[in-house]
């Protein structure tokens, strides 16, 4: 009597051949997480830059044996192995690159801020559209575990109640050498300054816990800080919605190291202290206060607030691309299409910021969001 056949087993995926767009400095880091990706996720094609000197230096520095160097940028998008690209270039080069990667039919992982108004980025997503590729931003801290685990005790209506207030802090101290020749202070490069920069993710922690509804308005705090070409180094604004819910941020280049985020709600408040990039990196703290109330006469609280602390198998920057890369094998092997969710949160936020933008510009005057 013939034995069974042995099942057959679905071969591997094809991992997502990515090209690197650029040799910045957090071109490295996303580099180191496509390294340590599992077997059939993504690999590293090619590395392009202005020269090929600097690619060549670039794959030998950072691991990346099999990866072939560019001379140009041109001849990164041209070459028919690379089927997404990472573009990390300076934000005033987004527009015409990431739609050139759009047109030749590669998905686009873009580094934050996206555009320097939603006008540019609008611009980018049609083009994303149009080719029937995957958009994503790079917001590295929304693939953290610990952000999904945050996520459902702000669902929580028993525990947490309903967000009323949020309080946002994103600041480093940067040196004196970043205050003059990085490209994050120069208005040709990266016009946005800090409000670009870390201010991003001051306005998406906010926009992520009221789950991206927009405010109606936006007003800046009075006195940004500039530096002598006009960009922003330090600055903040206030946010209203219709039904009363509030929410502030401040983002600084010239404060300690802080990634703050506070979530106030009717039953409940969410503390977390560092958000953008964890203080190690495989595992994330927060805190929870829930139905508090004074230990009587007024000595203490009652229940002590608790400390949650969520593990992750893989840096927040690897989950990212992992999540980026299964969406494009969706999109190849499946006959599956783009996933809006991030094009829609990435317009969002932009939408916001540019608010905030023109009420700096005009003196801090209110400035109703568009829809």
């Amino acid at each position: 009597m013939a034995s069974p056949a042995a099942p057959v087993q679905p071969p591997p995926p094809r991992p997502v051949r990515f090209g690197i767009l650029g040799c910045a400095d957090i071109a490295r880091k996303v580099s180191r997480a496509l390294l340590m990706l599992p077997p059939g996720a993504a690999t590293v094609a090619a590395v392009g830059s202005r020269s090929e000197d600097k690619a060549r230096r670039f794959v030998a520095e950072t691991g990346l044996p099999a990866a072939r160097p560019h001379g140009s940028y041109e001849s990164l998008l041209g070459d028919p192995d690379v089927e997404a690209v990472y573009l990390p270039l300076p934000t005033s080069l987004h527009v015409p690159w990431a739609t050139a990667a759009a047109a030749r039919g590669k998905h686009l992982l873009l580094e934050k801020p996206t555009a320097l108004c939603a006008a540019e980025l609008d611009a980018i997503l049609a083009a994303c559209d149009a080719a029937g590729v995957q958009f994503m931003d790079t917001t590295m801290w929304i693939h953290n575990p610990r952000t999904a685990k945050m996520r459902e005790i702000l669902a929580d209506k028993d525990a947490f109640g309903d967000v009323r207030v949020i309080n946002s802090m994103c600041s480093f101290r940067a040196s004196e050498d970043f205050l003059q020749n990085d490209i994050r202070v120069k208005p040709d490069l990266d016009a946005l300054g800090v409000l670009g920069d870390v201010g991003w993710y001051c306005i998406r922690s906010i926009l992520w816990a009221v789950d991206y509804e927009l405010p109606e308005t936006v007003i800046a705090h009075r006195h940004p800080v500039k530096n002598q070409a006009g960009v922003l180094l330090a600055c903040g604004a206030t946010l209203y919605w219709e039904d009363g819910k509030t929410a502030t941020f401040n983002c600084s280049f010239l404060l300690n190291l802080a990634f703050d985020v506070t979530i106030y709600g009717t039953n409940g408040t969410l503390h977390v202290t560092d958000l953008v990039i964890p203080h190690e990196e495989k595992s994330g703290e927060f805190s929870v206060a829930s139905k508090s109330n004074f230990v009587k006469p007024t000595i203490g609280w009652y229940p002590l607030p608790s400390k949650h602390v969520v593990t992750t198998y893989l840096p927040q920057e690897a989950l990212m691309v992992q999540e980026f890369s299964r969406l494009v094998q969706n999109i190849r092997d499946a006959g599956g299409r783009p996933e809006e969710k991030w094009p829609t949160i990435t317009r969002k936020t932009q939408v916001v910021l540019d608010a905030v933008n023109a009420s700096i510009d005009k003196g801090s005057v209110p400035i109703e969001v568009a829809s």
